[in-house]
């Protein structure tokens, strides 16, 4: 094979996963229902249905281990990037000096820059498929607010943003971004919904969390008289876990193609959609004998809910508008410090992640905010890349098992996602190159 090939691993248009999985078939402990936050007894799927249309509830629900993917879909995905290229980063291997093997998914090479439009792309063509004129969502850092606003735009659909405030602050080109692709955006807390307005009024200068975003999307679509609004969640929720399966599928081809099986294969945590779509295809192989790896999910030290939180039934949202899930979280009420991987910054984790690492199918691990930008900084200057600040924490366990595999001089083969480039988080490179960085 080409030193060419060896560095960049491709493969054709027609690769393009044609099922998404469903790792809810395979699970060793069944997904908890979620539960009315009431009665607390399980929720029937018809309670979702004002929410998200009902494909999607079909698929929150379903435990099939494979959901075909609509041509429609696989069409835009193609045309949005996919397949994406896998990397093996052999100037960072050899800037660690490391018998390591280390390959990185780049999840950036899209229009919106992040692994996102993955789920964003089923979910606006599923709202379509049933009428919907208007996509409430949130967003932390904007990844996901501008994949779906993308989306919509390609669907031909109305789509409305609450982003986090601390992150709107300190991203405006994400603004930019979305308001672009033709959809419109609010700081959250906002003045536009009663909770939003709630908050302020307790706290005018508060920096927003996810949580409150979710609960200020949610009652944009329960209080609209057409109802042709619906929700749409970037993460979390099974189906968004599923859509994402795309990632790993294609990792297990590329893998194939360099005769290489995984040992260590990393991904960071927020809501879980990036680790979740590359690990849970590698997770039902090593089910089925064909690798024995590691999975290791990175989290920020400041919002830590696997390595920190409990898991115990839980709101999704600040305001208390969701169903309960049982999930590894912090609290709903949780407000993280105001760390620039914005997308990480959620009280909670998806059910499935949660379950996994409760299993102890997946290892969780947390990081500080500078030592996440100095693995960052170690990755540009080696790979030519910037990541994204959540993207960082990957890295940053990425080359912490690199190390540890040169002390036991073991040529092991690690993955990790980069779910998207960090060119519109340069603030928060620049604070850390001044030595500003909290």
């Amino acid at each position: 094979m080409s030193e060419t090939h060896r560095v960049k691993i491709l493969l054709a248009e027609d690769d393009v996963p044609k099922d998404f999985y469903n790792i809810a078939a395979d699970l060793k402990t069944p997904l908890a229902p979620p539960l009315h936050p009431g009665t607390r007894e399980p929720v029937p799927p018809e309670v979702f249905y004002p929410l998200f249309p009902k494909e999607v509830v079909r698929q929150e629900y379903s435990t099939e281990r494979f959901v075909p993917i609509p041509e429609e879909v696989r069409d835009a995905l193609l045309r949005s990037g996919r397949p994406m290229p896998l990397f093996r980063a052999t100037r960072l291997e050899k800037h660690l000096k490391t018998p390591a093997k280390i390959y990185f998914k780049h999840e950036g090479m899209n229009p919106c820059g992040s692994h996102k439009p993955n789920t964003a792309i089923a979910q606006a063509y599923y709202n379509l498929k049933e009428g919907t004129e208007t996509i409430y969502t949130e967003t932390g850092a904007g990844q996901w607010g501008t994949a779906l606003a993308y989306s919509a735009m390609l669907f031909g659909l109305k789509c409305e943003v609450f982003m986090v405030k601390v992150s709107f602050e300190q991203k405006p080109y994400r603004k930019a971004m979305i308001e672009t692709y033709g959809a419109k955006v609010h700081a959250s807390p906002s003045p536009h919904t009663e909770y939003g307005r709630k908050v302020l009024a307790a706290k005018p200068d508060h920096t927003g969390s996810l949580g409150i975003a979710i609960s200020e999307a949610i009652e944009k679509v329960v209080t609209d008289p057409s109802h042709k609004s619906k929700y749409s969640l970037g993460s979390v929720l099974n189906h968004v876990m599923l859509h994402q399966t795309v990632i790993g599928q294609e990792v297990r081809a590329q893998l194939a193609l360099e005769d290489a099986v995984p040992d260590y294969v990393i991904g960071c945590i927020g809501g879980g959609s990036n680790f979740a779509g590359i690990s849970f295809p590698l997770i039902y192989d090593k089910m089925k004998g064909k690798n024995n790896a590691e999975f290791i999910a990175v989290e920020p030290a400041s919002c830590a809910s696997t390595t920190k939180g409990k898991f115990e039934y839980d709101f999704g949202d600040t305001a208390g508008m969701t169903p309960l899930m049982k999930m590894y979280t912090l609290g709903k009420d949780y407000i993280p410090s105001a760390i620039h991987a914005g997308g990480l910054r959620y009280h909670g984790m998806a059910p499935t992640v949660s379950q996994l690492v409760a299993d102890g199918a997946v290892l969780p691990r947390s990081y500080e905010q500078k030592e996440v930008f100095e693995a960052g900084v170690t990755f540009a200057r080696t790979e030519g890349i910037i990541p994204a600040p959540e993207s960082s924490h990957a890295i940053k366990a990425a080359i912490d098992v690199a190390l540890d595999c040169k002390k036991r001089n073991e040529a092991k083969t690690i993955v990790f996602n980069l779910s998207g480039h960090g060119l519109l988080d340069l603030g928060g490179y620049q604070k850390y190159l001044d030595g500003k960085l909290e």
